[in-house]
């Protein structure tokens, strides 16, 4: 009876993980830093790259179509930082995200600027 019990619940759980585990994508959404983040939200896109590496011990964020801010997770954050430091733009800082939201942060797994 116990092993019936104990397949029963594993495969109730793996059943429930890919729902609690889902990973996301966020395609041409702008990279902010949390700092900058409401003073940009009307015009993100005049948000300049060296104002995002100034205030980049303040994390980062997306901000989504209806102006929300979605932060980033630390290796979220030090990813964003090298992007931005690899990028040559200056300012329409556009990005495809990859990873796992949690409430208003996301793991992040992979963030690149879209090609422009």
């Amino acid at each position: 009876m116990r092993t019936m019990a104990a397949i029963g619940m594993v495969l109730f759980g793996l059943s429930v993980s890919p729902l609690a585990f889902s990973q996301e994508t966020w395609t041409n959404v702008t990279l902010v830093d949390t700092m900058c983040a409401r003073k940009v939200a009307e015009k993100p896109d005049a948000h300049t790259k060296d104002c995002a590496v100034k205030c980049a011990g303040s994390g980062f964020g997306i901000l989504l179509e209806d102006g929300t801010l979605v932060k980033l997770d630390k290796a979220g954050n030090e990813k964003a930082l090298a992007a931005l430091k690899a990028t040559e733009k200056t300012d329409t800082l556009r990005v495809n995200v990859t990873g796992e939201r949690a409430e208003d942060t996301i793991t992040v797994k992979t963030i690149e600027f879209v090609k422009q």
